[in-house]
């Protein structure tokens, strides 16, 4: 079965990632999501991205609102995409986060997206993307979705555009 994998670097996390499972089931999409950090062992690491894989995770989403290198970590355990949603800090106001998250070495590539929730949901869209490159149910569902997205848009600019 196909999936995406959730990752956040620990319990905290989860109330920004909400928004991301969210997403995943209002398009009726599997995934998991698993508490995994950089005070955990690399053997653990590696052993729960062995068995994503096996169990057919499409890729891996990384949120950890302590620092990047967790996301850093999954990505050299595996050629499957990484996608980082990097969380605001209370100290440095996503700074860090933002900067660690982009900060990655050669040949092993993460995506990162924007702060917290709206970050949340973008990774859930590109994770379904990926996905939807071999699910064409999905990219109907996500086609369809976009379509309403730009009327929406298309209905809030005529009510506030002026034109000449």
């Amino acid at each position: 079965m196909k999936y995406i994998s959730i990752i956040i670097g620990n319990n905290s996390d989860y109330e920004v990632m909400k928004k991301c499972t969210e997403t995943f089931e209002k398009f009726n999409v599997n995934y998991e999501l698993t508490v995994l950090s950089l005070y955990d062992s690399v053997e653990k690491i590696k052993d729960y991205m062995k068995s994503a894989e096996e169990k057919g995770a499409v890729c891996f989403i990384v949120a950890s609102n302590v620092n990047g290198c967790l996301a850093s970590n999954i990505a050299s355990s595996t050629i499957k995409p990484v996608i980082a949603v990097p969380i605001k800090d209370t100290k440095l106001d996503g700074t860090s986060a933002i900067l660690s998250t982009v900060s990655k070495p050669l040949t092993m590539p993460v995506a990162t997206v924007s702060l917290d929730e709206e970050g949340a949901i973008n990774s859930a869209y590109l994770a379904m993307q990926i996905l939807a490159t071999t699910d064409s149910e999905l990219t109907v569902k996500l086609k369809e979705d976009r379509i309403v997205k730009l009327n929406c848009v298309q209905t809030n600019a005529k009510d506030i555009e002026v034109l000449l």
